[in-house]
């Protein structure tokens, strides 16, 4: 498979399929392809993992593309203004992603639910209990809310990220949340109680617009009904 990806801030990744490759997509995925593209619908797994995927935010569902009797080409939209991430997926290299992250992969990517394992970052980390896992082997693209910011971490480092900001991870990365210091700061300083504390090792994409943060910002030039 090949790709391209292309348009801001309203990405779009257009994929070039061989003969009989497929490639899968979450429900409704699809933007455009060539008359080829031979689409089926299933569980993607079985109701197990058909369940694992509802959990994670994405549909129960999952539609694969194959292309049939030659080249194809397929196209997947990013749904937010963003940046579409392409990943390439390997048993060295396991993501765990914010949910509703997964756009496309190759058909031998494995989308499974990631539980948090600290309470406390699941309740107030601002990334929830759950979040998506990619693993097996292949190329992933995820969607990325604004511009995409790396870092990698060593072993015992780590970073603040305030709720909503970290997009995705290594596996090898861990959570947890730290409680602003100082009350007036907790109270007055418009960041919340808590921070999520992100350590290696790994590397790690943050967005620098959450979809909840665009929300937020424009929420007061929409007119409201009288």
């Amino acid at each position: 498979m090949q790709y391209e990806i292309k348009g801001t801030p309203f990405p779009v990744v257009v994929c070039r399929l061989g003969a009989n490759e497929t490639i899968c997509c979450q429900k409704g995925g699809m933007s455009w392809m060539s008359p080829n593209m031979q689409m089926s619908t299933n569980a993607g797994g079985g109701i197990g993992k058909a369940l694992s995927r509802a959990f994670s935010g994405e549909s129960i569902f999952q539609n694969k593309y194959t292309a049939a009797g030659g080249i194809g080409e397929i196209a997947f939209a990013a749904s937010v203004p963003g940046n579409i991430l392409p990943i390439e997926i390997s048993a060295s290299k396991t993501i765990v992603a914010q949910k509703s992250a997964y756009l496309a992969s190759e058909e031998s990517v494995d989308l499974s639910i990631f539980f948090q394992k600290k309470l406390g970052a699941g309740f107030f980390g601002g990334e929830g209990f759950i979040m998506q896992k990619l693993s097996g082997q292949g190329m992933a693209f995820l969607e990325i809310d604004g511009s995409v910011v790396e870092y990698d971490l060593a072993a015992n480092e780590s970073i603040l990220v305030d709720t909503g900001y970290l997009a995705a991870m290594d596996a090898t990365c861990s959570i947890d949340i730290e409680t602003v210091k100082g009350i007036g700061n907790a109270l007055f300083g418009g960041e919340g109680f808590f921070n999520t504390r992100v350590s290696g090792p790994g590397h790690i994409w943050l967005q620098t617009m959450p979809v909840s943060a665009l929300a937020g910002s424009i929420r007061p030039y929409i007119p409201t009904g009288n």
